[in-house]
């Protein structure tokens, strides 16, 4: 029920006691009489809290403006929070302060995965640091003392990722007449290359087989048996099928319709669906269908987190240096391709590729056709793939027999 005017005067507690408002917003009575202003809210899976003031210096309106106005924001993918820390650092030139405010600029046309893990990165690495430096005069030095920081600690991917952030922050600040120029450019060359990550994969037949059979044995939770039933039929990114929405299914045409801000390249993306796939979906439809994901966490509120599936293959006995989850597009990839199919249509389905993302936005759809027939014949090869391997279990325990008689 929402507060009054007189019921906010009148709260009184002996312990700190919430009253709430309704959309996040409550007053926190203490019992020395102060009376807090906060505003709980969700922000990229995770829960957060900021306040508004304290009574009577911020009235009930108040506190209700200040509420609709943080939902404005998070409607807008921006963190209220963040949002006031910028405010405060408003007219100044330290790195943190432009670094935020070219976040908060950036950010909302990015997947919330990797805008998440550009503000840790900057954050957890950077900040620190460079943080209350004006951005005008950062030394090169500066930035590649942070860098071989990272670097250290064996993580060169994140350095030389850190070092890209720190050059957009920098020309960021260049246009908007903070910074003379960029000077991340002096440091090219200063990191050894970067290890690209070849992910662990296998492509061997008989070895898929056992893979298949393995996960039709699993014995966890449905939720995690149909992800990863279906893992190998549809080959997205990891996170791209935890995230999944039955909004984006059309069983009867059999096409899953990724949207663009869930994908990596920004652009939608078209997965035909296999009769093995729909049949998987339509036993999991009644179980998650309300929660509108897929695949629910434990609370039904968000998707399951991104570990669910890599920790189920390891109580298969798969381990990371064997398979993970993104390691079924690398075994479609390798396999479709000795197989004989189109190389472009495999990596328009792997949604691998266009670069222009006018270009990219056109042909989304670029081979359909000839990927629905080939996602129906990779299904199938996964099946027989899978009845191989339950027969040969079968024929090693006939053979054994044989010798035990004999």
């Amino acid at each position: 029920m929402p507060l009054t005017d007189v019921a906010v005067r009148q709260a009184t507690a002996a312990k700190p006691t919430k009253l709430t408002d309704g959309g996040g917003l409550f007053l926190l009575v203490k019992p020395n009489g102060a009376k807090w202003w906060r505003f709980d809210y969700r922000f990229e899976g995770r829960r957060k809290s900021i306040s508004f003031g304290t009574y009577p210096g911020t009235s009930l309106a108040d506190a209700r403006a200040k509420r609709e106005d943080a939902k404005r924001q998070l409607a807008n993918n921006v963190d209220p929070s963040v949002r006031r820390q910028l405010e405060r650092h408003l007219g100044e030139d330290s790195f943190e302060a432009v670094a935020r405010e070219w976040f908060l600029h950036f950010s909302p046309g990015w997947a919330k995965s990797h805008s998440s893990k550009i503000i840790r990165r900057l954050e957890l690495n950077l900040f620190p640091w460079l943080g209350k430096r004006s951005i005008g005069q950062i030394e090169p030095l500066e930035i590649l003392i942070c860098l071989r920081r990272i670097e250290g600690r064996g993580a060169l991917d994140t350095a030389h990722r850190a070092l890209q952030n720190v050059g957009q922050v920098l020309r960021y600040a260049v246009a908007t007449g903070r910074a003379p120029r960029d000077v991340s450019t002096d440091l090219r060359g200063a990191l050894p290359p970067a290890r690209h990550i070849h992910y662990p994969t296998i492509i061997e037949p008989k070895e898929i087989g056992a893979l298949l059979h393995s996960i039709d044995g699993y014995r966890g939770s449905v939720v995690v048996r149909s992800a990863l039933k279906l893992s190998p039929y549809v080959f997205t990114r990891p996170g791209e099928l935890r995230n999944a929405a039955w909004s984006e299914f059309d069983l009867r045409r059999g096409a899953w319709r990724i949207p663009a801000e869930r994908m990596k390249s920004r652009v939608p993306h078209v997965v035909p669906l296999s009769k093995q796939a729909i049949t998987i979906l339509l036993e999991l439809m009644p179980l998650t269908e309300s929660s509108g994901y897929l695949f629910p966490g434990r609370d039904g509120r968000k998707p399951m987190s991104d570990n669910t599936v890599n920790a189920a293959l390891r109580r298969l006995g798969y381990e990371k240096e064997m398979f993970t989850a993104h390691s079924f597009r690398s075994m479609a990839s390798t396999l479709l391709n000795e197989l004989g199919w189109n190389p472009d249509a495999i990596e328009r389905q792997l949604s691998h590729g266009e670069r222009n993302k006018v270009r990219a936005a056109y042909n989304h759809a670029q081979h359909l056709p000839e990927r629905r027939k080939m996602m129906a014949a990779w299904a199938d090869y996964l099946d027989r793939l899978k009845r191989d391997a339950r027969k040969r279990p079968a024929a090693a325990r006939k053979r054994r027999g044989l010798k035990l008689a004999a």
